[in-house]
C-alpha cells in the first residue's frame, strides 16, 4: 500500500490545519481501518519516517514492524528551513510557487538531483522517467515549503517518545547522505532506542531504495525475522 501523503502526488492538502506528522499519521490509520488492514509493516523515507514513527506511536498494535530510511529525527539547523520558509506562507508563497519557484526548480533539478542521490550516482532510469512537472506544480511545491519548515520542531515533539516505540524498528542509513547527518541522526536513533537494528549502507545518499534497492528489501524482510 503507497499512500500519498498530504500535498504530494494526487492527495490534496487543505490548508485548514497543519499537516504535523500525527494529523498525517491519523489519515493513515483511517486508510488502513477502511481497507481492514489489521497488521502492517511500515517504511517510512526521510520526511516520512516521521508520519511512520508517529503512526506507530498512536496505533502500536497495527504496526507489526517499522522501517525508517534516511530519516530527519533530531532537531539541528537547517538551512533549507530558512530558504524554504517565504515559500511556506500565505500569499507570499503563492506568489512564488506560480512564478519563481518552478522555474529556479527546473534550472536547479541537475544539482537537486546531486544531493538527492550523492555521492550515489543518480540511476539513468530515474534521471529520464521522473515527473518533474508533477514535483514543480504550484501545490506541492507549497507543501515541499511547509514540510521543510516543519521539519525541526517536529523532531522536537517527537524526540521524547522514541524510546517508547513498541513494534520492532530497523534504521536505513547510508553514511554518505547529504541532506541528513548518518551519525547525527541514523546513529544517534539506533542508540535512542533499546532493540533497534541499524542498517548502513556504506558511502550511499539519501535515496537508499533507488541506490541499494536491494538492502532495502532485505532489511523490511528481514524486520519480520527479529520478532
Amino acid at each position: 500500500i503507497a499512500i500519498d501523503r498530504p500535498g504530494f502526488g494526487h492527495s490534496e492538502r487543505p490548508r485548514s490545519r497543519i499537516w504535523t506528522p500525527m494529523m498525517q499519521a491519523g489519515l493513515i490509520r483511517g486508510v488502513l481501518h477502511s481497507l481492514g488492514v489489521d497488521e502492517a509493516t511500515v517504511l517510512g523515507h526521510s520526511w516520512g519516517t516521521q508520519v511512520a514513527i508517529a503512526l506507530a506511536l498512536q496505533d502500536p498494535g497495527r504496526v507489526r514492524a517499522l522501517i525508517l530510511e534516511s530519516g530527519y529525527y533530531f532537531p539541528t539547523p537547517r538551512l533549507d528551513s530558512v530558504l524554504f520558509a517565504p515559500q511556506g506562507l500565505p500569499g507570499l508563497g503563492d506568489l512564488l510557487s506560480h512564478t519563481v519557484a518552478p522555474v529556479a526548480g527546473r534550472l536547479l533539478w541537475p544539482r537537486i538531483l546531486a544531493r538527492l542521490f550523492g555521492p550515489s550516482p543518480v540511476p539513468a532510469r530515474f534521471a529520464r522517467d521522473f515527473p518533474i512537472e508533477m514535483v514543480l506544480r504550484p501545490s506541492q511545491l507549497r507543501s515541499a515549503a511547509a514540510e521543510s519548515v516543519l521539519m525541526v520542531p517536529d523532531a522536537f515533539a517527537l524526540r521524547p517518545h522514541y524510546a517508547a516505540l513498541r513494534p520492532p524498528v530497523t534504521i536505513l542509513s547510508g553514511t554518505g547522505d547529504r541532506l541528513v547527518s548518518h551519525a547525527d541522526q541514523a546513529v544517534a536513533l539506533h542508540r535512542e532506542i533499546p532493540g533497534s537494528r541499524l542498517v548502513a549502507v556504506e558511502g550511499a545518499g539519501h535515496m537508499l531504495h533507488h541506490i541499494a534497492p536491494d538492502q532495502v528489501l532485505e532489511a523490511v524482510i528481514g524486520c519480520h525475522g527479529t520478532m
